[in-house]
């Protein structure tokens, strides 16, 4: 069994794990990092498209999402160098499979793309929300 299908079976006392998600939420929007603040800086404000983006957004039951479109369902998901790992890589992926069976489709940029190629990234969130 995957360390999430574990994580999810544990949270029989939700109210409790809500509380500490949420206020781990806050506490990642006072530290973002640097291409966090880049995408945050072209997203908010509807500065896309008219398109209202969440950041550090969680969703039930254990997920906190970088960035969440509602209105299309949308994440997107920021990768420093510790995604690369091979059990990180693995955990990205069950994932992105359980967000894609509530019916959120992610994202995923590394640090780089966001910070070196900003505009190449916002085409590709405008194209996700064509699809």
């Amino acid at each position: 069994m995957s360390s999430y299908h574990i994580l999810i079976e544990e949270t029989i006392n939700y109210p409790v794990v809500k509380e500490q998600i949420i206020n781990y939420a806050k506490d990642l929007r006072k530290n973002q990092t640097p291409a966090e603040v880049k995408l945050w800086n072209l997203l908010r404000n509807r500065n896309l498209n008219g398109l209202k983006f969440r950041r550090q957004h969680p969703v039930k039951p254990l997920f906190i999402l970088d960035f969440y479109c509602m209105e299309y369902k949308i994440a997107i998901e920021i990768d420093g160098g510790y995604h690369k790992k091979y059990l990180q890589t693995q955990e990205d992926q069950e994932r992105t499979i359980l967000l894609n069976l509530m019916g959120i489709k992610v994202i995923r940029f590394t640090n780089e793309e966001v910070l070196e190629n900003s505009s190449w990234v916002i085409q590709q969130i405008i194209d996700s929300c064509r699809k």
